[in-house]
């Protein structure tokens, strides 16, 4: 796709010494257990994939699926033992040293689990600190960063330092730190899984207010299904360095790829990720009702509105032109049809 800022085409990396050589005689069809056999160890395994302009991408899998290392690929910050990887057109890979870290400055921002704040600093002198090592001068800086410390809401904070904050306070510091610098593309690898649940919900409910008004190309690391529902356009998800399964929320929820995919979405309430648009059938022109229900509408906020209506219910676009229907009876067998009982 045109659109594409990051592009993976057939990545791969492995841990071992003899990582590369058995890679080629693997000819592309990588089996963990047998590269495990042989002292290797498989952190991804052939992904190719695309992350488009302003796409918030989740990489999703439990501890030792992959989904740090395809990031630290594609950031660079461990090379790939194959494959291709390409930011804005630049084949990553044949960047040298200096290209690569000026690619860093100028176009990436990365956020991890471990906020890495400086102790003895402040938080406006922490988020001006990668704006003061790109050499931007001291006024410039500081104005900057009291623009970012307003954006994630840490107003009368800017003289604290990091030990007088709270978890999410400081979470917030590294994401306006990494901000700064105005990055293309976000990267961020599990940054809120330190927190307790109440912040944490915070957390997300800011960074989706964040992306909603910069939108940034993110890739965004977690194990959290619920959390990946909550903030990707798109999730992949990881098992064992492969790509099991990469589409929107509500096809994974609704079509999962595999067995694995699908124990992820069993228990998932699919009223909290389905849209009208989801379920929607084809315009009927018999018994429909005066309601009309936008089709981008989560089910689960106008259930209840359905659910009242004993004909069936025009869903219609953002400029008003009916785009399908709906059936109360739709909405009961998506909400309960799914479920096990009891």
């Amino acid at each position: 796709m045109s659109d594409a800022v990051i592009k993976c085409e057939s990545v791969y990396k492995i841990f071992g010494e003899n990582a590369k050589k058995m890679l080629q005689e693997a000819n592309g069809k990588v089996d963990a257990k047998t590269f495990q056999d042989n002292g290797c160890i498989v952190g991804v395994n052939n992904a190719s994939f695309e992350v488009l302009k302003g796409e918030m991408l989740v990489v999703m899998g439990l501890s030792g699926s992959g989904k740090s290392t395809l990031l630290r690929c594609i950031s660079r910050l461990t090379d790939a033992t194959s494959g291709k990887i390409f930011i804005e057109g630049q084949d990553l890979l044949t960047l040298n040293n200096k290209e690569l870290i000026e690619l860093r400055r100028s176009k990436m921002g990365m956020v991890f689990q471990s906020f890495a704040l400086l102790p003895h600093k402040t938080v406006l002198e922490n988020i001006a600190f990668p704006l003061q090592i790109k050499g931007v001068k001291a006024e410039e800086c500081i104005s900057k960063a009291i623009e970012m410390v307003k954006l994630v809401g840490l107003e009368g904070r800017e003289n604290y330092f990091p030990r007088e904050l709270s978890g999410g306070q400081q979470q917030r510091v590294g994401i306006a730190r990494s901000l700064a610098v105005e990055p293309d593309i976000w990267f961020l690898d599990e940054p809120f899984s330190a927190l307790d649940p109440l912040i944490r919900k915070e957390m997300q409910d800011e960074f989706l207010r964040l992306q909603e008004k910069l939108q940034k190309t993110i890739m965004f690391i977690t194990h959290d299904f619920d959390e990946a529902l909550k903030l990707a356009d798109r999730i992949a998800i990881m098992k064992d360095g492969i790509i099991e399964q990469l589409d929107t929320p509500a096809n994974i929820v609704l079509n999962p790829a595999t067995d694995y995919v699908k124990k992820f979405t069993e228990e998932v309430p699919r009223e909290k990720v389905l849209t009208i648009e989801d379920v929607m059938d084809e315009m009927k022109e018999d018994n429909i009702g005066d309601l009309k229900i936008l089709k981008d509408e989560i089910i689960e906020r106008v259930a209840e509105k359905i659910l009242t209506q004993d004909k069936s219910i025009s869903v219609i676009d953002k400029n008003n032109k009916i785009v399908g229907s709906i059936d109360p009876n739709k909405i009961i067998r998506t909400v309960f049809g799914s479920r096990k009982t009891e």
